[in-house]
Parts: structure tokens; C-alpha cells; sequence
């Protein structure tokens, strides 16, 4: 028998509806297999999460039918910041600025409250009727028989596709289940992620403040108000996540500054545990692996949704044009193709957040002093600074059409 879908994608966060999208734009019939109900996935309810999205994101968001329902919620990200001090003393003088008028595409990204994004993506799929959703449905069994995959679903039910694609996030059972190992490790961090209100305004500002336990991201909101990103040790944070909005509120504020004037929380609190981890292959029999399934990193640069959405596009532009040259959209030749894409890619941006990270997250005075000269230098030259901008608005390398 046929298969009922060409693709069934596995996990309804983000990368998977983002998938879903260009597949179905691009014909394809694509099921998706979300563990979550839909009125958990539409619950308006105000988490503090948001989204750096570069302006390749941005693009292809719009490219896909999605950035509409969202523009008027994103707030353009004009300018960053990065700068290295000790909570509670102030900066050091050395940083690097990075301004988008050092392009000519506009803004160099832009930040999305979780909430708009998923409603956004949710519409988007419903309206589209090459999409078929399987809500509250976990896949306990999967096997390649016959030119497809199978899978087997905890409600009993059976779904077959030429091919499987896992999105579930850096645990992957679709990966797990193919037989695929991982390599990483952890870092004894934990990010806090929450949502501030402000008295003065961020004028579209992204402040990185690297300090000895972990960096602190302050990123724009619409309104004066910011999305934050705090690693700090996991035992620190621990203790954080138990304090009482004005007890986090004093523990946070040595190391937001005053620069924003007063602060109060917006939303709830959310801790993540912060590890490294990349899939062994990005590929199996008619399966592939896309967003952090293939590869989970450090949010130090705030690209692991970006480095996702690359993914996306890749593997949209390479089984479309399989299936135009009539190609077997399942077949290694053509999976080989979006793993040759994206894993070196992938593998760099991993090591480099790791890499930034390590040197960063000490308060080692030698290798503080090197870090500052190197700011010093970076943001003293123009063709420098002009790269750094170009790689945060995820400009640099191989394009997937959906991102030009």
C-alpha cells in the first residue's frame, strides 16, 4: 500500500511546524506527530520566552507565511553590545559594538515572544491542507520496510512516509530509536530565561555581559521590556529558581545594572540545564535529523532556533529538488546531500560556542586580559566587525533559497 504521507515529521515545537510549512509550499504531504495537545501548544498564557531570529530566519519565516501574523509583535534588533565585568562591578572598558548599519539588509534580526511565534506557526498549519497534525500522539516504534517507514504510535494507530524526519529536541527518540549515538557533555550551567520590564527605553539594543559563572543576555522586547538569558552554576541557579519574584529580582539586579533604570519580572521564570550535544550522523535509513535533535548548544551566540531553521531550509531545498529530478526523496544519495549541507556547519558554530563559552565563563586574569585585548581589536577594525554583524544575521556561508 501507498504510504499516506511523503513525509512525517516527529515534534511540533518549532522546527517541526517551520518543516511542515516548506514542505507542504513545496508539495509534498506531510503529517506531523506532536506529544503535546493543541490547547497546550495555543495556551496564550504569557511564558517570558522569546526567540533571537536572525534576519536569514526572518526571511525564510516570511518566505514560509508566517512572519505577517507575527511583525507587528518582533522588535528589531539594531545594535549588540558585548562587554566583560563581575556582577556587581560594572563592565570592563573593552567591548565590541556591533551596529546594522554596518550592512546594507537592515536590522540584523529580530526577537519574537514565544507565544506569538507558536500561535503563528499553529494557524499556519492548520490552514494548509497538505498538513495533517497528530496532536497528544508519541511515536513508540519505528522500522524501514519495503521503500518507507513506519511508525507506530502509543495510541495504537500506524503512520507510514517515505520518510521519517526527527525534530524532538536534544533527547531525539526518532534518533535514538535509528540507532544514532550522540557525543557532548555538560557544562555545569543552567540558563534562567524570564522576561523584564524596564523604565527606559533599549532603543532596539542586545546587551551579552560575559561574567566568571556564565553570560547574561539582555535582548529588546517590544515595549520597554527584555527578554533575559542568565547561565549561571547549576547550583546558583537552582537557588534562584526557588527565590520569590523580589529575591530573584535582588539577585538579578548586580548583574542587569541600572543602565534600564528600575526592573520588574513580566512572566514566569524558566531554568534550562546547558550541554553540548551532536548527533553521531544527521542521517539514517530514510530518516534525517533537523534543530536540536541533530545538534544542542550553548545559547551564548543565541543561534541554536537559527542554526535549526538553516536546517529547515537545506532539507526543504534538497528534497525538492530531488523529487524535480524524480529521485527517491528517501534514498541516501539524496539524504547524504542535506547532511554534506549542514554538519560541518553545524559542528563549527557547536565548537565555537563551546569554545567561547570556556574562555568567557572564568575569572581566570590572564586569560580576562586576553579576551578584552581581542574585543579591543575586534571592534578597532571595520572589516571585522562588518563579519561578526554579517554572521549574527546568519548572512555567512551556503544560503538555502529560502533565506536569499
Amino acid at each position: 500500500m501507498a504510504p499516506e504521507h511523503d513525509i512525517l515529521i516527529v515534534g511540533g515545537g518549532l522546527n517541526g511546524p517551520a518543516l511542515a510549512l516548506a514542505l507542504a509550499q513545496a508539495g509534498f504531504r506531510v503529517g506531523v506527530i506532536d506529544s503535546l495537545p493543541l490547547d497546550t501548544r495555543k495556551d496564550p498564557g504569557f511564558d517570558g520566552r522569546a526567540y533571537a531570529l536572525a534576519l536569514a530566519s526572518q526571511r525564510l519565516l516570511k518566505a514560509i507565511g508566517v512572519w505577517k501574523a507575527i511583525a507587528s509583535e518582533a522588535e528589531p534588533m539594531l545594535e549588540i553590545k558585548v562587554t566583560d565585568g563581575i556582577a556587581g562591578q560594572g563592565p570592563s572598558p573593552w567591548m565590541m559594538h556591533f551596529d546594522h548599519a554596518e550592512i546594507e539588509e537592515g536590522p540584523m534580526g529580530y526577537m519574537v515572544e514565544d507565544r506569538f511565534l507558536r500561535r503563528a506557526f499553529l494557524d499556519a498549519m492548520a490552514a494548509e491542507e497538505r498538513i495533517t497534525q497528530y496532536p497528544s500522539e508519541t511515536v513508540v516504534a519505528q522500522s524501514v520496510i519495503d521503500g518507507a517507514v513506519r511508525v507506530t504510535l502509543a495510541s495504537g494507530k500506524e503512520l507510514s512516509a517515505l520518510l521519517l524526519i526527527g525534530c524532538d529536541g536534544r533527547k531525539s527518540g526518532t534518533a535514538e530509536r535509528a540507532g544514532i549515538g550522540r557525543t557532548g557533555w555538560g557544562y555545569g550551567q543552567t540558563a534562567i530565561v524570564c522576561a523584564v520590564a524596564h523604565e527606559k527605553p533599549h532603543r532596539g539594543i542586545a546587551h551579552q555581559f560575559f561574567m566568571p559563572h556564565g553570560p547574561l543576555a539582555i535582548l529588546p522586547l517590544p515595549g520597554n521590556r527584555s527578554s533575559i538569558v542568565w547561565s549561571e552554576t547549576d547550583a546558583r541557579a537552582a537557588d534562584c529558581a526557588k527565590m520569590d519574584d523580589e529575591t530573584f529580582l535582588q539577585a538579578l539586579r548586580p548583574a542587569f545594572g541600572s543602565f534600564l533604570g528600575e526592573i520588574s519580572l513580566e512572566g514566569a521564570r524558566f531554568t534550562y540545564p546547558l550541554n553540548l550535544t551532536l548527533a553521531n550522523s544527521f542521517i539514517a535509513p530514510r530518516l534525517a535529523l533537523v534543530g536540536d535533535a541533530a545538534h544542542g548548544m550553548h545559547p551564548i551566540a543565541g543561534q541554536g532556533l537559527n542554526a535549526g531553521l538553516r536546517d529547515v531550509a537545506a532539507l526543504a531545498e534538497t528534497l525538492s529538488e530531488a523529487r524535480q529530478r524524480g529521485e527517491d526523496i528517501g534514498s541516501d544519495q539524496v539524504l547524504k546531500r542535506y547532511q554534506q549541507w549542514r554538519r560541518f556547519d553545524t559542528a563549527t558554530l557547536a565548537i565555537a560556542t563551546d569554545t567561547f563559552n570556556k574562555l568567557f565563563s572564568n575569572d581566570n586574569p590572564l586569560l580576562r586580559a586576553a579576551r578584552d585585548v581581542g574585543m579591543g581589536v575586534v571592534n578597532a577594525i571595520p572589516a571585522l566587525r562588518r563579519g561578526f554583524v554579517r554572521e549574527a544575521a546568519g548572512l555567512t556561508g551556503e544560503l538555502p533559497r529560502l533565506m536569499r
